[in-house]
């Protein structure tokens, strides 16, 4: 079973600073229909205005990863990181028993676009912990990199999570057929361009569910980035 969600259907909202899409359900967002795939609980499609960002924060019991599309995103943490994140970069933040951090845009002149990813962690607890790696565009063009996996595999990021991430880029004639196991849910996000995935033509921001699937086709694309989860039942 395939099930298309559209850009548009997704949650929004507007505080000025930020502008932000909810593919499931967050803060003052709520729809039952769309709490989560799997064990993947949150992306959220984020614009943050020069000068501006998250305050400080704490999250606990959650693997969260950042994604960014376009300008840099400034972390810091209470485990002791004070980074950057740029476009190319993922970064893997174990929530643990509990962690404080913030992000800003510290630019005068451009927004900071991300996307930031929440998945259910294996087990509650341990203690908090921090990756970040840089995936050059050639592993990804024409194909799919896996970029996080429980076991760091591939050069990936390490999650404590049964999940994978896989990031690819397609234009033209660029094709990816992919054997995936129909007991566990895909999900297929769309972060930018056109492409065609299982025949289903999709656009920035939207989304394919599949359930019980036995391959995963990614066709046409358009200048297409692709973000792609292999996520626990």
């Amino acid at each position: 079973m395939i099930t298309l969600r559209k850009a548009q259907d997704r949650g929004h909202a507007d505080h000025g600073w930020l502008d932000s899409w909810h593919s499931f359900s967050f803060a003052d967002y709520h729809d039952p229909r769309h709490m989560g795939v799997g064990n993947l609980r949150v992306i959220n499609e984020d614009r943050i205005a020069p000068g501006t960002g998250f305050g400080t924060h704490g999250h606990r019991d959650m693997e969260i990863i950042s994604y960014v599309l376009e300008g840099a995103l400034a972390h810091k943490d209470s485990m002791g990181n004070e980074v950057h994140i740029v476009p190319g970069e993922v970064q893997r933040m174990s929530a643990g028993t509990g962690v404080r951090h913030s992000e800003h845009n510290h630019a005068r002149d451009q927004s900071t676009h991300f996307l930031q990813i929440w998945i259910l962690p294996d087990a509650p607890g341990g203690a908090p912990g921090y990756e970040q790696k840089f995936f050059d565009a050639s592993l990804k063009r024409g194909k799919l990199a896996l970029v996080a996996s429980r076991d760091g595999a591939e050069g990936s990021v390490s999650l404590r999570a049964d999940a994978k991430l896989y990031a690819g880029l397609f234009d033209g004639t660029e094709s990816q057929r992919q054997v995936v196991d129909p007991a566990r849910p895909q999900y297929v996000h769309l972060v930018r361009g056109a492409l065609t995935v299982n025949g289903q033509p999709l656009q920035a921001g939207d989304a394919l569910t599949l359930q019980g699937e036995n391959e995963l086709r990614l066709t046409d694309g358009q200048q297409a980035e692709v973000l792609v989860f292999d996520l626990a039942a």
